[in-house]
């Protein structure tokens, strides 16, 4: 059963990222920075912290709801290999400013987001 609900998480996090990141694609189609990719793992993190302080401090989420949200949706939805795989391009592209930003960036806010999800939800909820 634990693996049904990671499996169709992941598929719903997985559709999710594919739609969110292609609509940012879509707006910024000249940009040659990953910002949809960027987007995905930054709302991912913030998403994470939240439900991880709902689920610690208010026991409002189940062992099987966590690991339906936290390992399949959200694992399936952030993409940490495609965040690798774009900053090894703008590498190989000679972009290492555009790669040293994309590292800053998804790192630095992502870790923030995950924080902010987590004090906003263990404040005020």
């Amino acid at each position: 059963m634990n693996l049904l609900l990671v499996g169709v998480g992941g598929f719903i996090g997985s559709i999710g990222r594919y739609v969110l990141a292609g609509a940012i694609h879509q707006v910024l189609h000249s940009a040659t920075f990953p910002y949809g990719t960027m987007v995905v793992n930054i709302l991912g993190c913030f998403v994470i912290g939240c439900l991880n302080g709902l689920a610690e401090t208010r026991q409002m989420l189940s062992p099987e709801l966590r690991l339906f949200l936290l390992i399949g949706v959200l694992g399936g939805f952030t993409t940490f290999s495609t965040f690798g795989y774009e900053t090894m391009a703008l590498l190989r592209d000679s972009q290492i400013g555009a790669a040293l930003a994309n590292v800053l960036v998804q790192v630095t806010v992502g870790l923030l987001c995950v924080w902010l999800g987590y004090s906003l939800v263990t404040r005020y909820l």
